[in-house]
């Protein structure tokens, strides 16, 4: 039976009792991480969110109540401990800030008793994903989730505070807004007041801290709630969490600056990592050049090599059909020490290009014996061939992987065979943290699907300047003045300068195929805003849980979130999305469709 904590205080944490603390009494509480009876001593580790500290029950020296009480202690009871604090007379733990000493206790209450867990709580849990979650509340015990939670709140802390010395204001905007086209889907919620219509939650909140920049507010900052309907993956959520900025008056340099020594605040207050400034920065085509990704890894080579110029003239089909392509290449990787690779390994490889849209992988082989296989010899002279090799800096034990289509396809199949062969050969290590600055993105991408130009980031991006007479002629050539912070091959933020002249938001609306009047429809609050002096302004976001996923080492955001949901937007633990009563919906003016 559960007995009361009525007239104990707790002294401290479990891991937060010291050495000076020796030869002195303390009231620890927490969990039973295990409890092992050794006949005459029981040995108990007491756990709470600060770590583990050993408790002992001597036969000798404990009340005969106390120890008897002791003898029923399992995993995962909650209990209430006072003791005297002394040095350990076994072993010490060296892998516990505590193992050096142990607590004699002489009084004991059990406040709380538990089944048998489903699943031990231990750290790096190898039980399944589904079992974890579906029991959310046991699996936030884990001491590395614990941590993980801890260094988000530290992450929420610096921020804030960073931001606040910095001048700027945390102003929290609308949950129920206006649904706009942002790209992702809406989370739509139906409006009982008003039958047929629909509030939608948040994707951003881009349109409101702009015109929280119209009001005058200057310097604005909100770890804001975003919602989106889209697929999930390992670093994506319905809902997230956004560090969300606007400035007024600056340009890309102001933002840039204001954000570097912010990481550089984060990172020694949160880590003790010092982060080099100036951070690099890299033109968004260079970035694709070199790495196939807008989100270059840094930390390791496997640079992609562009070799249009050395094959134009080879009687290869595959290059010659790529090469004719307004936008084609021809490209290639070189992967140290693979030369001896199987051919199944290759098909392998080819078939992860097809699945990117290539039509296959060609390669040349220089294997450690001297000899040189290639999937495309017949179509090439020696003194060709030698020059293939030459061009990508081939050495014997090499194997040379080239891709040749349109230059997009091409960018992402070498850039996702860079990450392949990252992680197959473990090139890099998850604390070494290279951040890098993209810069320049193109202002519009073109959309097959939509047969349109489409906006890169949102339709309130700032061209630059130089660039904008080529708006009409020429518009996938003009630039953005657009950039977007990348850590360890993961963007975890971006911005941009925004518009605040109508005459380019209307061209900009224009490009993007809206009519005046559908884009007044959708954005007629800010549109009749910007009548009224909007100044210059930009911003950023960084996705936090992201972040807070690098900086923890974790492989998932769901380490990071306390209650998340899995890849088809359900919550294992409490069943939502669930159906709602008929009531509900007849206050709302919805109907379900029978199922078939």
């Amino acid at each position: 039976m559960a007995e009361s904590m009525k007239g104990m205080k707790r002294t401290c944490r479990a891991a937060e009792v010291t050495a000076d603390m020796i030869g002195s009494e303390v009231t620890l509480m927490g969990w039973v991480q295990k409890s092992r009876n050794k006949g005459g001593i029981i040995f108990v580790d007491l756990r709470d969110r600060s770590g583990i500290m050993q408790l002992i029950f001597d036969s000798k020296e404990t009340e005969e109540e106390c120890f008897s009480k002791a003898t029923k202690l399992r995993s995962e009871f909650v209990i209430a401990v006072r003791g005297t604090v002394r040095k350990r007379e076994g072993a010490v733990n060296e892998k516990l800030a505590t193992g050096s000493m142990e607590v004699l206790v002489n009084y004991l209450r059990i406040l709380a008793e538990s089944e048998t867990p489903p699943f031990p709580i231990e750290e790096n849990s190898k039980t399944k994903d589904e079992i974890r979650l579906a029991h959310r509340y046991l699996d936030l015990r884990r001491p590395d989730l614990q941590r993980n939670m801890k260094l988000r709140s530290d992450v929420a802390y610096y921020t804030r505070e960073f931001f606040h010395d910095e001048g700027f204001m945390e102003i929290e905007t609308p949950m129920l807004g206006k649904s706009t086209p942002e790209g992702a889907r809406d989370y739509l919620v139906p409006s009982r007041i008003h039958p047929g219509s629909f509030y939608a939650l948040p994707q951003s909140p881009q349109l409101f801290k702009q015109l929280l920049m119209c009001s005058g507010y200057d310097r604005y900052i909100q770890l804001a709630r975003c919602f989106r309907d889209e697929d999930l993956r390992a670093d994506r959520q319905p809902e997230f969490t956004q560090i969300d900025m606007e400035l007024s008056f600056v340009d890309v340099d102001d933002v840039i600056d204001v954000n570097e020594r912010y990481l550089k605040y984060l990172f020694k207050k949160t880590l003790n990592v010092d982060v080099p400034t100036p951070i690099p920065r890299m033109t968004w085509i260079e970035a694709m050049n070199r790495f196939g990704s807008d989100k270059p890894d840094v930390r390791f080579g496997l640079e992609l090599v562009d070799v249009s110029e050395v094959v134009k003239d080879f009687d290869f089909a595959v290059f010659k059909n790529a090469l004719s392509l307004k936008d084609g290449s021809v490209r290639g990787i070189n992967v140290k020490g693979q030369g001896n690779m199987g051919r199944k390994q290759i098909d392998k490889l080819a078939e992860m290009a097809k699945g990117m849209g290539a039509g296959g992988l060609a390669y040349i082989q220089l294997k450690d014996d001297g000899t040189v296989k290639s999937s495309f010899s017949k179509f090439m002279t020696e003194d060709q061939e030698a020059a293939l090799i030459g061009a990508m800096k081939g050495e014997k034990g090499d194997l040379l992987l080239f891709a040749a289509d349109r230059n997009k396809i091409v960018w992402n199949v070498l850039g996702q065979l860079r990450l392949h062969f990252r992680d197959e050969l473990g090139l890099t290590r998850k604390d070494d943290f290279r951040f890098l600055w993209i810069v320049e993105f193109p202002l519009l991408e073109w959309s097959d699907e939509e047969n349109r130009f489409m906006a890169m980031h949102h339709p309130f991006t700032m061209p630059m300047e130089e660039d904008w007479d080529k708006i009409d002629s020429d518009p996938g050539s003009v630039r953005a003045k657009a950039y977007d912070i990348t850590l360890n091959g993961n963007e975890i933020g971006g911005g941009s300068v925004r518009i605040h002249q109508n005459d380019i938001q209307e061209k900009m609306f224009e490009v993007l195929g809206f009519t005046k009047e559908r884009a007044w429809e959708n954005f007629k609050f800010l549109l009749t805003a910007f009548k009224y002096g909007v100044p210059p302004h930009a911003g950023l976001a960084y996705g936090l849980d992201r972040l807070v996923m690098l900086m923890a080492q974790a492989d998932t955001i769901r380490d990071v979130i306390a209650f998340p949901k899995v890849k088809d937007a359900s919550d294992l633990m409490t069943e939502a999305p669930s159906r709602v009563d008929q009531k509900q919906l007849d206050e709302l003016g919805l109907e379900i469709p029978a199922e078939e």
